[in-house]
């Protein structure tokens, strides 16, 4: 039996803002109900301002997917979208003071909602889902989610995996193939002897500890694929990057960006933001 704080009972027994909001400037849906998990998130937002004015969810799922939903919603209502692309799984869980290990799946589907939601309203396209690989058949969990959850929450083991996106909760033979993309991952971000920087940094010190870092743990593993990267600018904590080689082709760009990022934050600053420019 799970343990449910009173913040998640509360929310699933109680939900705020569910329902659809007619003529939405955004949408996002992600999951499948044959899957289990389906999320539909619409969003008001004022032109002018970029402001969210409104949010409302359809769940279908568990106590703790209804309320990550509700939660998303009550976070993000009154955020500019900018303020929102920000929102991680992490908030989620840590405004409904935390979730059992084993639901934290539903936490990263109100992420991946609130995501497309916003690209809906940027007018992005999604990639085509024929480029991504599929390890989990029974979820339909692309490797791609699985990089990408497992270096923003720092995973490290197959029931990490389980937990966060339901792959490997199926059948199971999936498990080899994510304790593989687990490794590469781990081998990537592994470090000989750290050097941890000041917590405090001049401008010229941090730029400079920042082209170190590319120059000498980033660039390397890259080159080993035959990939590249090319430092554009620093403004602030933005890192503006451009992916080179045959980096620039390949489908797991995003998760490339990503793990640069977790990589400068882990060795430089915590509030790094890094964007390809």
């Amino acid at each position: 039996m799970w343990e449910y704080t009173e913040k998640v009972r509360e929310l699933f027994l109680h939900p705020k803002n569910a329902g659809e909001i007619t003529d939405p400037d955004a949408v996002g849906e992600v999951g499948s109900i044959i899957c289990g998990d389906a999320l539909k998130l619409t969003l008001k937002i004022d032109k002018e301002t970029a402001r969210i004015t409104d949010a409302k969810f359809q769940t279908f799922g568990c106590a703790s997917a209804i309320a990550s939903s509700s939660a998303l919603t009550e976070l993000i209502k009154g955020m500019t979208i900018e303020q929102a692309s920000r929102i991680t799984n992490k908030d989620i869980a840590e405004f409904l003071g935390g979730l059992p290990k084993e639901k934290m799946h539903c936490s990263v589907m109100g992420r991946e909602a609130l995501e497309a939601a916003i690209s809906s309203y940027r007018g992005e396209a999604k990639a085509p889902e024929v480029h991504e690989r599929i390890i989990c058949k029974c979820f339909e969990v692309s490797e791609e989610k699985i990089r990408r959850v497992a270096i923003e929450n720092r995973l490290t083991t197959v029931d990490d995996i389980t937990n966060y996106t339901k792959a490997g909760g199926g059948c199971g033979f999936c498990k080899p193939d994510i304790e593989a993309i687990l490794m590469d991952i781990l081998s990537v971000r592994t470090i000989p002897e750290p050097v941890h920087p000041p917590r405090k940094l001049t401008n010229l010190k941090k730029i400079a500890l920042i082209q170190d870092v590319i120059d000498k743990e980033i660039r390397p593993r890259l080159q080993a694929d035959s990939g590249d990267i090319d430092l554009i600018d620093i403004d602030n904590n933005r890192v503006i990057v451009a992916l080179r080689a045959m980096c620039v082709s390949c489908p797991m760009g995003n998760v490339t960006i990503k793990g640069i990022e977790e990589k400068l934050r882990e060795l430089v600053s915590d509030d790094i933001v890094v964007e390809e420019g």
